[in-house]
């Protein structure tokens, strides 16, 4: 991958000076005879060799070069000298995830193997600094100021190929400001959310007694800005946070607020004033997206958080994260890498009914722009995409389309995106558009329908959701099956013998 930041900062800046000399010096100061001579304060000299001079002065003068930042993906040969063994897979999951396996009769197989801490080992040993890894695409990435560096560490036995995947002036980082003053408690004069559930039929479930008991959700995102003092959220069932971005934050308490509003969809429970999806549910709160900046490094933060939500048995993912667009435009994908299998984020992305997990993911919001298509993950196989529409059923204009490159429908399925209720960074309720809304809504019902229904698979989960849109039948790249009814899934599942 060639980049124009890889190029030499002391010849950016000699041509920086010949140009600040052709431009401004020579028109304001110098008497120009001809072509070839100049006079300056009464003496005449070849003017090609003058401002060569003046260029070779300024260029030797000291100046500060800003060093810049790379993450390299390095992808490994094998998992030699491992010190794990499927035989005890104790070791390296825990038993609920273990237990979701048995239960949906599937094996598991050499990506679960963590990566070779042999080969961790003789990276560390030549210098490479290890800030992520992911076992189901035995990578690692590694940091560092030097690219020809980490260019270098491709030529090992052991790694199979590099991608850069980062580059930046400055590792960004973001921090809200301390909030002083306390929260109120929530205030409304009706149910905010009874639109939403009633939509999907999600209400039928809640009555029954299905709010997501027993379930456990992983909530990727960006930060949970104050959701440790907003009351509501202080009292949803969260198990706990890990931050999966390089670098860490100091407290993803103080991060962006959008996971906070994706999770108060799903989380909280304020009796007549705000239902959340799966209010019962229990969550974990994993960070894995750089908000200040957008580069191919955060395919191995999100990996990195779904491997980390297997291990400790979630059933359910929430991803309201999407990517086409990065900071340095030699990393954007075009439309026919949406196949689910070309991007990093998307073969991970597939992988997880297969382990287990369902994940529901945000369609995008590039409905309106010049992309419109949907964003990766969402043309991941065997996963739950989801567009937004309005509490009439009408396809929002931001929702992105589908389909993948490789002809499958997306979205899957539609859930209240326009104007959707959330918990703010107020901690008020209010209205937001997008496709992020709109995945907590589902997700949240999947973990309800998993309750009901817990003898099923990911997979089989996955399919009856689809079948139930209302326009299944007829499916397209806008709506793809429609709306779904979960009402309608449980009672069609109560009614088999």
């Amino acid at each position: 991958m060639t980049s124009a930041s890889n190029s030499n900062p002391k010849l950016l800046f000699f041509l920086q000076s010949t140009f600040f000399i052709l431009i401004f010096f020579v028109p304001l100061r110098l008497n120009i005879n001809n072509h070839e001579k100049m006079t300056v304060n009464g003496k005449t000299y070849h003017s090609l060799g003058f401002l060569l001079l003046l260029c070779l002065l300024l260029g030797a003068l000291p100046h500060e070069v800003t060093a810049r930042h790379y993450m390299m993906r390095l992808t490994l040969k094998d998992k030699q000298g491992t010190l794990y063994s499927l035989q005890n897979p104790e070791a390296f999951l825990s038993q609920r995830a273990i237990e979701r396996r048995a239960r949906q009769h599937l094996a598991l197989d050499s990506t679960d193997l963590p990566v070779s801490q042999l080969y961790l080992d003789r990276l560390a040993a030549h210098g490479a600094k290890i800030v992520s890894k992911s076992k189901w695409n035995n990578s690692v990435l590694v940091y560092g100021d030097s690219l020809s560096f980490l260019e270098s560490l491709g030529e090992l036995p052991y790694v199979h190929k590099t991608e850069l995947v980062y580059i930046a002036d400055s590792l960004r980082t973001f921090e809200c400001p301390r909030r002083t003053k306390e929260f109120d408690e929530l205030k409304g004069d009706d149910d905010a959310t009874r639109q939403q559930l009633e939509q999907i039929h999600l209400d039928a479930l809640h009555k029954a007694g299905f709010r997501g008991k027993g379930m456990v959700v992983a909530v990727l995102d960006g930060g949970f800005q104050y959701a440790d003092h907003i009351p509501a959220l202080k009292r949803i069932n969260k198990v706990g946070e890990r931050d999966f971005v390089f670098p860490p934050s100091h407290n993803i308490y103080r991060e962006h607020s959008h996971g906070m509003k994706v999770l108060s969809v799903m989380a909280v429970h304020e009796k007549g004033l705000f239902e959340g999806a799966a209010p019962e549910a229990d969550y974990w709160l994993l960070r894995c997206e750089q908000t200040e900046s957008e580069n191919r490094s955060e395919e191995d933060f999100w990996a990195a958080a779904a491997e980390f939500a297997d291990s400790v048995g979630v059933d359910v993912i929430n991803s309201s994260l999407g990517y086409s667009e990065y900071d340095e435009e030699e990393q954007n994908y075009e439309y026919r890498h949406l196949d689910g299998h070309t991007m990093m984020i998307s073969r991970m992305a597939s992988m997880l009914a297969q382990k287990g997990i369902v994940l529901v993911c945000s369609a995008g919001n590039s409905g309106n722009e010049q992309w419109k298509k949907i964003t990766i993950p969402a043309d991941a196989d065997d996963v739950l995409t989801v567009g937004a529409v309005t509490s009439d059923g009408e396809n929002t204009a931001f929702s992105s389309v589908g389909p993948t490159a490789d002809g499958r429908v997306k979205p899957d399925v539609m859930a209240m995106g326009g104007y959707c209720s959330v918990i703010n960074a107020e901690g008020e309720i209010a209205q937001q558009n997008g496709t992020s809304f709109a995945s907590p809504l589902v997700a949240g019902a999947v973990a309800c329908l998993w309750q009901a229904l817990p003898d099923k698979t990911a997979c089989e989960l996955i399919e009856l959701i689809r079948r139930s849109g209302d326009r299944y039948q007829w499916p397209d790249n806008i709506y793809g099956y429609g709306i779904p009814d979960f009402g309608r899934i449980l009672d069609n599942e109560r009614k088999k013998p």
